[in-house]
């Protein structure tokens, strides 16, 4: 092949791949709508941006089952990492709690079991009699630790949600919704890492009985970890569901389906879903600098600028490179400065197209200079 043709067929080589990587550029953000749920009520999140991926009547209040049980184990948790219990106190079993109808653990009244073991009686055997026995151990009584779950969501923002009961018995006064069940769920997860783990045991003995976990995607679906099933007459069959693949995790909350299988099929369903349309980048580390400027009439002359906590976005496959984050902050920042003190923002957008905004803080706080720097800084400023 002579010299001339060779150049000839790398420009137009050169000329198609341009073609295509402008193509590609210019691709429309399509997402197809979630699938159809068989249910009342359910919602899809990204369990580290928050994102929304799907949802219908989320926000309708229902019965919750057993789901009640991720509040009251949160509350526990809460009470573990506060000091105010340990995993090896010890709980005498009470006759209420031995009495207590639905779902068991089989633990015998006048008994004492451990913290741990009533824990792991409700997260994998859905023990409504443990449920009642570790609420009156830590409250005193099952009202009293009601009170405090519903404290707790409020804490939470958990704005349709109130408990009377620590196992989810029916009662006109009790009820939760999909947002909030999604919303305690991503908490629990976030601060109790190594709690949350007993989530995902398959099976658990106590007094020589051995139960199985009630949620199939356990063993249907490696990528799931948890997080819990619950059922009566009047809620159907729920389950809320969490899944790990490549990093990214989900939750799914489906309400009032009609079946066990059902239950995990539309929560299987939800998950392949998220995973096959969506992805999520962490863009910035929280408390660590983005940015430096300088602080005016300060003891320092310079003030890092960060975020109070990681930044994620969750955005659709394929589309990273059309992400754009923008840094804004006051131009003449002058001292004192707290730690913490809001001082701009960072504007992300995807494809042009405002995506979120979050706070640019004080990394670090700054006190006033003394007189003459104070002066020097002054007469800098008015010559700039």
């Amino acid at each position: 092949m002579t010299s001339s043709k060779v150049y000839l067929s790398l420009i137009v080589y050169l000329f198609f791949s341009l073609l295509q990587t402008a193509n590609a550029a210019s691709d429309p953000i399509m997402i197809p709508s979630p699938p159809g749920v068989a249910a009342s009520s359910y919602i899809l999140l990204d369990a580290d941006s928050g994102k929304v991926l799907g949802e219908n009547n989320a926000d309708v209040k229902l019965p919750p089952a057993s789901l009640t049980k991720i509040m009251a184990v949160y509350v526990v948790f809460t009470e573990l990492s506060k000091g105010h219990l340990s995993l090896s106190e010890n709980v005498t079993v009470s006759q209420k709690a031995w009495r207590t109808p639905g779902s068991r653990m089989f633990i015998e009244v006048n008994k004492q079991v451990t913290v741990q073991e009533l824990l792991k009686g409700i997260i994998i055997q859905s023990g409504n009699d443990a449920s009642v026995a570790l609420a009156e151990h830590v409250a005193g009584d099952e009202a009293t630790f009601a009170e405090m779950m519903n404290q707790q969501a409020a804490i939470l923002g958990m704005k349709n949600s109130h408990f009377v009961n620590s196992m989810g018995l029916p009662d006109d006064d009790h009820y939760t919704t999909a947002q909030d069940l999604a919303i305690l769920t991503r908490a629990m997860i976030r601060e109790f890492p190594d709690y949350y783990a007993w989530f995902s045991e398959k099976e658990y003995t106590y007094n020589k009985i051995t139960q199985r976990n009630r949620n199939k995607l356990l063993w249907r679906d490696p990528s799931v970890d948890g997080v819990k099933t619950g059922h009566t007459e009047a809620a159907g069959y729920c389950l809320v569901a969490s899944a790990v693949r490549d990093g990214m995790r989900l939750i799914s909350v489906v309400m009032g389906t009609k079946s066990e299988r059902a239950r995990a099929n539309e929560n299987q369903s939800l998950l392949n879903y998220g995973y096959r349309f969506y992805e999520t980048h962490r863009l910035y580390k929280g408390n660590e600098a983005l940015t430096e400027t300088r602080i005016w009439k300060g003891a320092d002359k310079n003030l890092s600028l960060g975020l109070a906590e990681d930044l994620y976005v969750t955005i659709p496959r394929r589309h990273y490179e059309d992400l754009k984050a923008v840094i804004n902050f006051e131009q003449k920042i002058i001292a004192p400065v707290n730690q913490g003190d809001n001082l701009g923002t960072v504007s992300v957008t995807l494809a042009g197209e405002p995506l979120m905004e979050k706070n640019l803080i004080a990394l670090t706080t700054v006190e006033k200079g003394n007189l003459v720097r104070k002066l020097y800084d002054t007469v800098l400023m008015l010559v700039k």
